[in-house]
């Protein structure tokens, strides 16, 4: 403090150098980036299991090259405005300006950074641009988002904090006059330092000074982890968005010739014709929301929890009825993922195929095929219609009728957030296809098993609380589908009827295993028939939501040429292997075995039966199976790269 005509004012804030005030804002902005990701790490320790000192420091310090670079996109406006070569950047009103700039550039960032804390336990995967086309024709957001900073109060506290520790940090000096006063000099010297800018930012952004050094993209993350869950450590969410604005373009891929890669994975599916009738059966897809398997009992006895019942009642019974795979995952961590990989087998590897630039190539989906065949093809889902995309997409996948909140027509069902409860759209369900004539197909879309995970008032505490929030919803929504079951055995229809019960992925896993690489994929696959001829349990191959299509039609003993990424598990001559993309990843599962391949190069083979956290690196031990994986994997992504380029997504 300091005395003026007797009374007490503020101190003065030091002048500093322009070039010292910047670089002293930059590093700001880089420490609080690095204390955003120990903050990440600290919310979510459980997913980062088997974390030591030694790889932390190595995570941190390789996190600081995605946060330069991030750091430099966020500013450039700000450093433009800091280092253009004239003297009117040192004035009072023009560093008010700037001020304004940095902490709103800045507060966004941080806010982004701060969201995935908690956004990164449903995805396990850092946020990308492309969230942004996902939620965009969302109706209700606006009330979701007060949910969340209602649940998540904790959240807005720590940015608030890191934003006063921004503000302090930039409010603790001001830029003072020019050093240099000769005009002549003044601006040569400033050009000069112009210059010099330019090309650390260019290095800074792209990673490296070299002129052959690739600009750093998600999958550079890799050098610093031995998980692919692990990258989201690595990264940062700005850097995550801005490297995926406006990528679209999926590269074409040559590791096989044309030939060698169809020997090895081909979509192009020609059942033989022999002894085949077409059987003309109902069939009905549900897709539960955020089912992840081990909320299933009867589906984790490798669990190692003695007693363990699950918060599913219901299914398990259904379970013991059905025809159910051991090694079932989905094609992707979203619900835009899942809708695609269900309906019309097309998995979503890079991104969300409903969002890629390849969306609206020419498809056959299930619904399609069937509608040629004469059926009446529904699309159920409670939410306001247009949510998700989803009506647009079961248009272009075949489906002729979609039932949501409109056609429902009751909004005082509404959960306030995402739709209409489970249980009365179920109803709703059964009721219109107890009118439709046979044979029909119908898929129906849950969704009470949402964020801010709420049942009824009528309810409260009926169902296990479990130990994540999602318990109880899942207790609901399994109550839900015994009154749906219960509902629809009634209909004539019911006998004559496939049901096909999947999730669209996993969400507030608890088991360690269930937050691997592999795990964080598994959910159920759930086969029911009716009439008891289908019953039975495989332990060996590997069955994801891609295969779903393939083996309704096989049941179905569809006789033509039709397109699908999966394989009709009941199908001996289909090698049965799923393909997920996480974090920059490439994973190819097959049987007990699980191959990372980063960069179009194997990374680790693990045996996921005998080492379920995997943490043994089989890959120079056994090449053999190895190198079967890999040839899968690159198969599979040639095909699927060069098919969606070229459109050749049918069976011409």
């Amino acid at each position: 403090m300091r005395v003026s005509n007797g009374r007490i004012g503020k101190r003065k804030k030091p002048d500093i150098n322009i070039h010292a005030a910047l670089l002293l804002r930059f590093l700001t902005i880089m420490f609080v980036f690095s204390l955003c990701r120990v903050l990440f790490f600290t919310f979510n320790v459980p997913t980062f299991s088997g974390m030591t000192t030694d790889k932390f420091l190595k995570i941190m310090s390789g996190g600081l090259r995605f946060d330069l670079s991030a750091a430099l996109y966020t500013n450039a406006l700000y450093i433009l405005a800091q280092i253009i070569p004239f003297k009117f950047r040192h004035r009072r009103t023009y560093q008010s300006i700037l001020a304004a700039l940095y902490f709103a550039t800045n507060g966004i960032a941080i806010a982004l950074n701060c969201i995935d804390i908690v956004y990164y336990r449903f995805t396990f995967r850092r946020t990308t641009a492309a969230v942004f086309a996902e939620f965009a024709a969302d109706i209700g957001n606006t009330a979701l988002m007060l949910q969340l900073l209602k649940d998540y109060w904790w959240l807005l506290v720590v940015f608030v904090l890191l934003i006063t520790l921004v503000v302090k940090m930039h409010n603790m000096f001001r830029v003072g006059r020019p050093l240099i006063r000769g005009s002549a000099m003044y601006y040569t010297l400033s050009s000069l330092l112009f210059a010099v800018y330019v090309g650390l930012f260019v290095a800074g952004v792209r990673g490296g000074f070299t002129g052959t050094t690739r600009p750093i993209t998600i999958s550079n993350a890799g050098a610093y982890i031995t998980k692919p869950v692990e990258a989201g450590l690595v990264l940062n969410t700005p850097f995550s968005i801005y490297r995926t604005i406006g990528r679209r373009h999926y590269p074409r891929l040559s590791l096989f010739d044309p030939q060698t890669a169809e020997r090895l994975y081909s979509p192009v599916h020609r059942p033989a014709k022999e002894n085949r009738k077409f059987t003309p059966r109902n069939v009905m897809i549900i897709i539960v929301e955020s089912l992840s398997k081990e909320f299933v009992g009867s589906l984790n006895s490798e669990s190692g929890k003695t007693g363990y019942r699950g918060y599913t009642p219901f299914l398990d019974s259904l379970v013991a009825e059905s025809f159910v795979f051991d090694r079932s995952f989905s094609n992707g961590m979203k619900s835009i993922d899942a809708m695609p990989s269900i309906l019309a087998s097309i998995p979503s590897l890079y991104e969300p195929y409903v969002l890629s630039q390849y969306s609206n190539n020419e498809i056959r989906g299930l619904a399609a095929l069937l509608k040629d065949e004469g059926y009446d093809c529904s699309f159920f889902h409670g939410a306001p219609n247009g949510s998700m995309g989803f009506d647009a997409f079961a248009q272009s996948a075949g489906f002729a009728h979609y039932y949501g909140m409109n056609e429902y027509g009751n909004s005082a069902d509404s959960d306030g957030h995402w739709g209409i409860w489970d249980e009365e759209f179920l109803q709703f369900a059964a009721r219109t296809l107890n009118g439709k004539s046979q044979p029909w197909f119908a898929s129906v879309f849950t969704l009470s098993s949402h964020h801010p995970f709420k049942v009824p008032e009528r309810y409260t505490g009926r169902f296990p609380a479990g130990t994540e929030p999602i318990h109880q919803c899942i207790g609901y929504t399994d109550m839900a589908l015994r009154r749906f079951f219960a509902a629809i055995s009634k209909t004539p229809a019911y006998a004559n009827t496939l049901f096909v019960i999947t999730a669209d992925h996993t969400n507030q896993l608890s088991f360690p295993t269930s937050k691997t690489e592999v795990g964080c994929f598994a959910v159920p696959i759930i086969v029911f028939d009716p009439s008891g001829n289908l019953k039975g349990r495989e332990t060996d191959k590997v069955v994801k939501q891609t295969d779903i299509m393939p083996l309704v039609l096989g049941q179905l003993n569809y006789g033509k040429p039709y397109f699908a990424f999966g394989s009709d598990p009941f199908a001996a001559e289909r090698d049965c292997f799923a393909v997920n993309s996480m974090n920059g990843f490439i994973q190819v599962v097959r049987n007990e075995y699980v191959l990372r391949i980063l960069d179009n190069k194997p990374e680790a083979l693990y045996n996921y039966d005998s080492d379920p956290l995997l943490t043994r690196n089989l890959r120079d031990y056994l090449p053999e199976v190895a190198a079967r994986l890999d040839s899968l994997g690159k198969a599979f992504m040639q095909t699927y790269n060069n098919r969606l380029i070229d459109n050749e997504l049918v069976v011409k």
